[in-house]
């Protein structure tokens, strides 16, 4: 049975909620449809510039990425925005963000984060494995939370100011904190063995936080509730049917054992 190794879930909200998986090793991805519980045929398949446009050739740097809803909104009269953020490292290992607009399916932008809203992330971005919007009761606060490869966690929350909402206006608080029973019930005796994760934002009930970890084995995390909802799991053809391919001569196949 193949081993999942290195490799980036991404969440993705536009249309039917899905998530993509980047393997890095074979500059791969797959695409796996949350509602119809599999990977359609043709995956996985090469990045390349027609399924990812200017985005296609810093895939095989890709360290973490997520979806916001009209955070930073490229028209102020349309709610429903959904931006994927693509974080990454250039060839001078300058930290970097694709901002992709997953409603036109098309780049935005490709950024120094040290140009960008997500400057705050700078001094930990080498450690950060997994980021996600998060759950916030408040009403003008955005959350945001990291896992970390060192066993630690990061915490950023924007406050909206009343008003016109210009990112120039937010403050924002940064936290950084070891991964443990308080911050993550559940989560603490995993806390090295994760390698990637990404959200299922579900409209009628919890989100969900899907947390991949080593030995091909995942944890389902409940957002609201904070805490491990079940796992580790192992992943087969019953839980995340089409994901674990294998290489043959011919290239990538699907593994259907």
């Amino acid at each position: 049975m193949p081993t999942l190794k290195n490799f980036v879930a991404v969440d993705w909200r536009a249309g039917k909620d899905k998530i993509y998986f980047f393997f890095k090793d074979h500059n791969t991805y797959s695409r796996f449809d949350i509602g119809d519980n599999r990977v359609p045929d043709g995956y996985p398949a090469d990045v390349s510039f027609g399924d990812w446009h200017d985005f296609h050739i810093h895939a095989k740097n890709v360290r973490f990425g997520f979806t916001t809803t009209h955070f930073q909104e490229e028209d102020m009269l349309n709610y429903d925005q959904d931006f994927l953020w693509l974080f990454y490292y250039d060839d001078s290992r300058t930290p970097m963000v694709c901002k992709y607009y997953q409603d036109d399916d098309k780049v935005i932008g490709i950024s120094r984060v040290a140009d960008t809203i997500w400057k705050p992330l700078l001094d930990y971005f080498d450690d950060i494995t997994a980021g996600t919007w998060w759950h916030s009761p408040a009403p003008r606060k955005l959350s945001f939370r990291f896992l970390m490869k060192d066993g630690n966690s990061l915490f950023l929350n924007w406050n909206l100011p009343h008003g016109p909402r210009s990112i120039d206006d937010w403050d924002h608080e940064i936290l950084l904190q070891p991964i443990t029973d308080e911050t993550w019930p559940g989560l603490a005796p995993y806390k090295d063995r994760i390698i990637t994760a990404a959200q299922n934002d579900r409209t009628l009930a919890d989100s969900y936080y899907y947390i991949f970890l080593t030995n091909n084995e995942y944890i389902t995390y409940n957002i609201q509730k904070n805490k491990v909802e079940y796992g580790p799991y192992q992943i087969n053809e019953t839980t995340w049917p089409g994901l674990l391919f294998e290489a043959d001569e011919s290239g990538w196949e699907i593994d259907n054992d």
